[in-house]
Parts: C-alpha cells; structure tokens; sequence
C-alpha cells in the first residue's frame, strides 16, 4: 500500500510540472460532470507499476468495431489463410490491456461517430451530430465560441509534440474531425448553413486555416478543399494551396499515388495528402497503383513524425481512423466491413513492427478504440470452420449435418443485421432471393473473395436504406506506458483522461486524494 501511494505522488508530481497547465482548459471543460467523473475513477486506477510516461501515443479509432465485428473479423482473416478462423487473433487482441466503454451520447441511447469521437478526443460526452462542442449546444446552432472543448490533438500541439491524421476516410468525417474541429454539425465539412456564415468555419476550412498545426494529414476527402471550378464542393478558393502557403518551405500536397512514392516522409514536416474524390476505397476495392493503404499511410506518419524536429524532444501524436469499418455495415455488406477490418488489425502490426525497429516502442502508448457498434449478428448453430460469410451450416452432434429449413426458406446467412438494406432483398414471399445473383454460393466451393460474397447483402430484419448504429459497449485495447488504465467498463470520454494521464498532456493535475 505504501508503494501505491509513493507512485500516485510521484504521477501527480510530474503531473504538476508538464508543460501544459490546468489553466489551458475552459472552466466549461474541466468543470463537466463527464469530465470530472472519468478524472475521479482514473485517480482511483493508480496501482503500482513503473511511472513511465508515454512520450508517443499512436491511438487507432475503428469506426464501427463493435464486439461481433471484432470477432466475426478474427475468424474471416483466419479463414482468408485456410483455417477454420475461430482460434484465431487480430493483432491488438494481443495487447496485455483492454476494457469496455459506453457509447451512448448526452441525448442518444444508441450514438452517432460525431458525438462518440467528441467524447474520446475531448473528455465531455455531447450530443449527436456535435463535434468539439458542449452539450449546450444544439446542433445547427451559430454561437458556439464559449462551448468549445479542447481536444488531444491541441493538447499534443502545445505541448510541443509532432502530430499527424491518418483516415480511410474523408478527413473532414465525423470519424476524425473531432480531434481538430469545432462546429455543431458534422456536415458542414465545406460550407456552413447561411446563417452561420462568418460565425463558424467549415472543417476542411479549420483543418487548414484554424486548427492546432498538423504536421502530416493522409486520407480522402479532396472535394471538401478544392472550389467547384476544380470540381470540388467549395464555392471558392483551393484549401489544398492555402496548406502549402500556410507553411511555406518543406509543405507538401499530394493527390495520387505516385506523388505519395516519391515523397521522403522521414525528410518532411507538414504534408497534406488527399488520395480520393471522397473517402478512400475498400481494402477489397483498391487499386494499388491509384491509393495507398492504411498501413502504408501509417507508416509513412510514422517516418514523418519519428523523424521530426519536434518529436526528438516532445515525442509525437498520431491518430489513424478506420472509417470504412462503419460504411460497410451501412450498407448492409459485412465483407467489407470485416475486410476493412482485417486491415486495420494489418496497420496496428505495422506500426508495432515500425516503432520496435525505430527503437520507439517501449515508450510508446498503443491504443485501439470503437466509437460505436452496428446491429451485426452472429446465430443459428454453424459448425466449427463455417464460411463465415456464408449460409449456416448446422452439425448436430450425431453425423447429421446441412443447411436448416427456416419459416420462408431454406438457409440463413450466419452474419444478419437487425436493419438495413438486405431486408429488401432477402426474400420474396416463396423464400427465394428477389435478386439470384447475390446468391451465396454453396458451402462446398466457397471462395470468400468470389464477387458474389463480396457484395452480398447480409440479410436484415427490419428494411432501412443503411443500417443503423447499435448500443452496446464497445472494446478497447492498450499497450504501453500506463496503458492498465483502460482495464474495466467505463464510460467513453475516459479515453481522453487514459490519454492525458499516460502521456502527461497536462490537461488536468489527477491528484490522488
């Protein structure tokens, strides 16, 4: 008990003397139940353990991995390689940390990225649609000046690290905007409603103009910065050349492939790549002579942001979003959802691999968070190795084995959502698909990457267009200086505070009491 106490003192001691003080966070922030509440049960997780500061952090935001997607993925990427998949791991399912956090926003049981990605980047839970704001703020609203949160990614930047933005995604999303923006609507991602004009700035607009200084930004989204001369979505102006003037010698914009090969990262320091119209391609979609990967986005933060001036004192922040996770599930198409995931579990070992080689890792925090779950399932009785993206293919214990008649047909997919899109297309009134050719094919001459599975829409109970978020607690991984933190069921903002704690941003003193 002794021990404990003396390494709670000396955490609050170096807590005290970051260079970042309490003072830089807004009385609205710091005072937040939301905020307060997660502080008070991390001062009361400090255990005996090495007070190691983390001088990097690398945290990875899967929009979208709820729990059956984490492990309907683990047993995909175990079957793309011809096993059976069930005893098999994603790469941060190795991490010697993990926990659960609760997702619902301040105004929604089941949350939307905005209002999730607010809560891990800023400490406050806030409203749906929100990003960066209080939830005093209605989405929509003009005067959002004194609601503003300050997020990890300011708190890095003043703290002299390097920092950097990695996305499948648009870069001005819902799933990434929080870290930098502040606007209390998600779609104003290149313009504002009329009434807001000259009280909030569009998100491309802040990334480049208003937000903490990024050094590296690679991802999708080149409509929302270039002007609709260049047939982008801007009324006027090219954001793309306002990021080089802003930072003169040494900044880069790039927008293709070839221009991502040819640039030294490790001799660079403020690079904005845009390799898509909109968000980046599938994994299964990509063509490799068009766009990068995540993993190799990933590493080339890295090599950027290793190497950079900043970061040999400071250390560096880097976020990755895997923001496809979640527009697979919309679609109702677990393929590419679980591909997307694959992926990301890919970026995560490359980055290990990275830092371990840059001998970086020991003190680097590593973190894997969901923002929110979708309505996938796992059910019926498949046998042990069933396709699992294929029908359910019952073993009864007694030899007996083959697809299960159901009331309106013979078969189901293992995978289902409770809603979405392949509710219209799963059945007509005799049990058979509306649309033969979104057939599985037989259990028999299965090929996970045959088009027809590809593109199958997993059967779903209820008919919406997309399929919608789910509620449940979504999971996340740690490994690093101080990563026990995340152990347990918390509530979602706690991610900040793990952050903040383990890398002494100085957001607050966590004194213990």
């Amino acid at each position: 008990m002794l021990q404990i106490k003396k390494v709670a003192l000396s955490i609050a001691f170096a807590m005290a003397s970051t260079q970042v003080s309490a003072s830089i966070l807004p009385d609205h922030q710091v005072n937040s139940d939301w905020y307060q509440d997660a502080a008070a049960k991390l001062d009361a997780q400090v255990e005996q353990s090495p007070n190691i500061a983390a001088k990097n952090v690398v945290i990875f935001f899967a929009n979208g991995m709820g729990p059956t997607t984490l492990t309907a993925s683990r047993i995909h990427e175990g079957q793309l390689r011809g096993e059976t998949g069930e005893e098999n791991s994603l790469s941060f399912e190795h991490f010697p940390d993990m926990g659960l956090v609760k997702t619902y926003n301040t105004n929604q049981q089941v949350a939307d990225t905005a209002g999730s990605m607010t809560a891990m980047s800023t400490g406050v839970k806030t409203k749906a649609g929100v990003i960066g704001l209080t939830d005093n703020i209605e989405r929509g609203d003009c005067g959002i000046q004194d609601e503003k949160l300050h997020t990890l990614l300011e708190l890095a930047t003043h703290k002299g690290m390097a920092t950097g933005i990695v996305s499948t995604g648009r870069v001005t999303h819902a799933s990434v905007a929080p870290l930098y923006a502040h606007t209390s609507n998600r779609d104003w991602e290149s313009s504002v409603s009329g009434e807001c004009n000259g009280l909030v700035s569009d998100i491309a607009y802040q990334l480049v103009h208003e937000a903490a200084p990024l050094n590296v930004v690679l991802g999708g989204g080149s409509r929302e910065f270039l002007p609709q001369s260049l047939d982008g979505r801007r009324a006027e102006g090219d954001l793309t050349q306002d990021w080089v003037e802003r930072f003169g010698y040494n900044a880069s914009y790039l927008d293709s492939r070839d221009s991502f090969d040819s640039l030294d990262f490790s001799q660079a320091d403020r690079v904005l790549g845009l390799f898509s119209d909109s968000h980046m391609s599938y994994e299964v979609d990509r063509d490799d002579e068009l766009e990068p990967s995540l993993s190799e986005m990933t590493e080339a933060a890295l090599e950027l942001l290793s190497n950079n001036r900043r970061s040999q004192d400071n250390g560096f922040f880097l976020s990755v979003s895997a923001s496809r996770i979640a527009h697979g599930h919309q679609a109702g198409n677990a393929a590419r959802a679980l591909t997307e995931t694959i992926s990301l579990s890919e970026a995560v070992e490359a980055t290990r691999t990275y830092l371990e080689q840059e001998g970086l890792l020991e003190e680097t925090l590593i973190l894997v968070a969901a923002d929110h779950s979708y309505t996938l399932s796992i059910a019926g009785y498949p046998k042990r190795g069933n396709p699992i993206l294929g029908i359910s293919e019952v073993y009864d214990g007694q030899g007996l084995d083959g697809i299960v008649d159901t009331i309106d047909g013979p078969g189901y997919t293992t995978l289902g959502y409770a809603n979405g899109p392949g509710a219209f297309v799963s059945r007509d009134n005799s049990g058979d698909r509306k649309d033969p050719s979104l057939d599985l094919p037989p259990n028999d001459n299965f090929d996970p990457m045959d088009p027809a599975v590809i593109n199958y829409l997993q059967q779903a109970t209820v008919a919406l267009d997309e399929s919608t978020s789910a509620g449940e607690d979504v999971p996340v991984f740690a490994i690093g200086p101080r990563s026990y933190l995340v152990r347990g069921t918390s509530e979602q903002n706690s991610v900040f505070h793990v952050i903040n704690l383990a890398a002494e941003l100085g957001a607050q003193p966590y004194q213990s009491k």
